[in-house]
């Protein structure tokens, strides 16, 4: 099993701790997967800064590939955070900088790469809408996190990714289990294969629109390190679970398979609570907020 994150790259600084840890949704997974016993790569845009530097010299300690990613000219994307009780609080960031401003265009040789990978998973942080169709006529599986934002849960946004989706993940800690199924419903019905709604304590629900699965949250006694990262370590234990089971862009998971990927996702969310930053590596920030 192969696992590509493709797109977005970012710095998380923790203002309180004064430190900076290597992010960002794509290499997240990608490093999760990699932690779970998958090989995995990354494949995007770093700066050319030192924190770009920084970004890449850790993504590769985790072992995850980097060998295609491109230097352009720039700043490295920077999110300023901190930690209240625990949970992580977003405090802004500089727009994701010449990762997202210049993001990857697919060509030929690039598209030859992806088709090397079983899974290949991207956000809307990325940029990367316009490659979804390129990358779901490799006739391997795509992933994509939609996030929390309204903006990204329109129509006409939904309508841009999901028909080019087997799985695709949506932040719901805000709503009812009710208004989470008639969500993902939405998602499944404008094309998505598969959608995963995660609701923090209350756990997860999956639908592909035949069968709708429920998981429980497996929670944390005592105190916790952050939350950062929790919700792409469920999606990665979860898509990790499938692949094992022998989901393809060919093979539908069924009830058995969705159940223990949910098993598989709140442990990998679990066990995501008790590591610093996203992934660990973190250094003294240069500059505070």
């Amino acid at each position: 099993m192969k696992v590509l994150g493709f797109g977005d790259n970012i710095v998380d600084r923790f203002v309180d701790r004064g430190v900076d840890y290597p992010g960002g949704n794509s290499v997240n997974v990608a490093v999760y997967a990699s932690r779970l016993g998958v090989e995995a790569a990354y494949l995007g845009v770093f700066g050319d800064d030192d924190l770009g530097r920084f970004l890449r010299e850790s993504i590769a300690a985790e072992g995850v590939a980097v060998d295609r990613c491109v230097v352009r000219a720039g700043e490295s994307g920077v999110s300023h955070l901190r930690v209240d009780d625990g949970d992580r609080v977003f405090l802004g960031w500089n727009g994701g900088g010449v990762t997202v401003r210049e993001p990857l265009v697919l060509d030929d040789d690039l598209l030859r790469y992806a088709g090397g990978f079983d899974l290949v998973h991207s956000s809307v942080y990325s940029r990367s809408e316009p490659e979804l169709p390129k990358l779901a006529a490799l006739g391997r599986l795509v992933g994509f996190d939609l996030s929390s934002e309204e903006e990204y849960r329109t129509p006409a946004y939904l309508d841009r990714v999901c028909p080019y989706a087997d799985l695709v993940l949506l932040s719901c800690s805000h709503l009812s289990a009710d208004a989470t199924v008639e969500l993902l419903a939405e998602a499944v019905g404008r094309g998505a294969g598969l959608a995963l709604g995660t609701r923090g304590v209350h756990g997860a629900i999956a639908t592909d629109g035949r069968v709708t699965v429920a998981g429980s949250a497996r929670l944390v006694e005592g105190a916790i390190v952050d939350t950062m990262g929790c919700g792409d370590a469920f999606l990665a234990g979860f898509a990790v679970s499938l692949l094992r089971d022998g989901w393809a862009a060919d093979v539908r998971p069924d009830r058995g398979m969705i159940e223990r990927a949910l098993r598989g996702g709140a442990q990998s969310a679990f066990e995501q609570c008790f590591v610093e930053g996203a992934f660990g590596h973190g250094r003294a920030s240069v500059t505070t907020m």
